[in-house]
């Protein structure tokens, strides 16, 4: 732990209760969730959950299944098998989704029964039969899914909540959802400290769906202010993870969201920064380091990502001018002429006779 003056100023780059710090820890490789334009290509054994559910694990998880009534929280794509049309995608919207077992809706049934065979940090891919999705008729509003499609599923669980005191999120005040969320966030950092990057980021993701969009839509004042005051450190450090993690586009999500309640947010805009100058975004990068700058110029973390951009730019400039001068070439010295003594002569000839002739003609007058 650095003492309080080194944590004064160099405040982007140290951990509080609200923050995580990207700077000093080891990178770690993760795998972001595979997206393409169909479901992923799974080798692994096929499990029979159920006559109409199958699985393949992409990623095991650790730890103990949700039983009857846990609270899941999830991420998933779902795509119908016999189109591959995706129709639905919860990681783009980079909030996951809030499912009770036992009292899904009725075409989640399949997803259900699948998230309630898998562990915390689990990701697996479902086949459900149509008689446990939408059903015989389909969906004609949001999402459309045709009659009788059978549904493949690519889903992630973040983690659950176990029912222990009887009380559903649903039914909970503001202050003990949001006291839940601030927990959830706590564990987080502990976590994060131990370097065990997916296992906080569950915690955060959990904590943000304690403070979905409709929850957060109810609130104002004083209570919004409370909720944004866990909800928006999440998000950052969600992107302090993902930053480790090497996964920029969804770190620049995060501080996204984040701006999006407060454009002024100093590690919002420093931490999109840094995630779009790996990118190679840099005048993105510099633009949201110099905001930040504005709002806190002494701090020496801008200073060093503003320098380091610039000395970048000074690097390519110099290897795009050895490029062109590769390309191109010296510009050639112009050759001396070669004399002509041919042409010398004849003019030295040509001069005698002029002036012999001036002469012979004065003479004469």
């Amino acid at each position: 732990m650095e003492d309080a003056q080194e944590q004064k100023s160099q405040s982007l780059g140290q951990d509080d209760e609200n923050e995580i710090v990207t700077e000093s820890a080891a990178f770690v490789h993760g795998e972001p969730p595979q997206d393409a334009n169909g479901p992923p290509k799974v080798d692994s054994a096929v499990e029979i959950l159920q006559e109409k559910v199958t699985k393949q694990i992409i990623k095991e998880g650790h730890g103990q299944k949700p039983s009857k009534y846990s609270t899941c929280f999830l991420h998933y794509r779902a795509w119908t098998e016999s189109t591959q049309h995706k129709f639905e995608d919860t990681w783009q919207e980079q909030r996951p989704v809030e499912m009770v077992l036992g009292k899904e809706k009725k075409e989640m049934t399949g997803l259900a029964i699948g998230i309630s065979s898998m562990k915390s940090g689990e990701r697996s891919l479902l086949h459900v039969g149509w008689e446990l999705g939408y059903g015989e008729e389909g969906n004609f509003s949001f999402p459309n899914v045709p009659p009788m499609a059978d549904i493949i599923y690519e889903v992630e669980l973040i983690g659950f909540d176990e029912t222990k005191e009887g009380k559903a999120r649903s039914d909970m005040t503001v202050e003990e959802r949001i006291g839940a969320a601030d927990r959830r966030k706590m564990d987080g950092n502990a976590l994060f400290k131990e370097e065990k990057l997916e296992e906080a980021m569950q915690q955060y993701e959990m904590a943000i769906a304690y403070m979905n969009d409709d929850f957060m839509f109810q609130l104002f004042g004083k209570y919004r202010d409370m909720a944004l005051a866990v909800k928006n450190p999440c998000h950052l450090n969600l992107a302090a993870s993902l930053i480790k993690l090497k996964r920029y586009e969804e770190a620049i999500a995060q501080c996204s969201i984040v701006l999006s309640e407060d454009e002024n947010n100093v590690k919002a805009l420093f931490r999109r920064g840094k995630a779009r100058a790996e990118l190679g975004q840099t005048d993105a990068a510099r633009e949201d380091f110099l905001k930040a700058r504005k709002y806190s110029p002494e701090n020496k973390a801008i200073t060093r990502e503003l320098r380091l951009l610039s000395e970048h730019d000074k690097a390519l400039y110099q290897k795009q001018k050895e490029i062109y001068k590769g390309i191109f070439g010296a510009r050639p010295e112009p050759k001396p002429k070669r004399t002509n003594w041919l042409i010398v002569i004849w003019q030295w000839f040509l001069s005698l006779f002029y002036r012999l002739f001036r002469r012979h003609r004065q003479k004469s007058d």
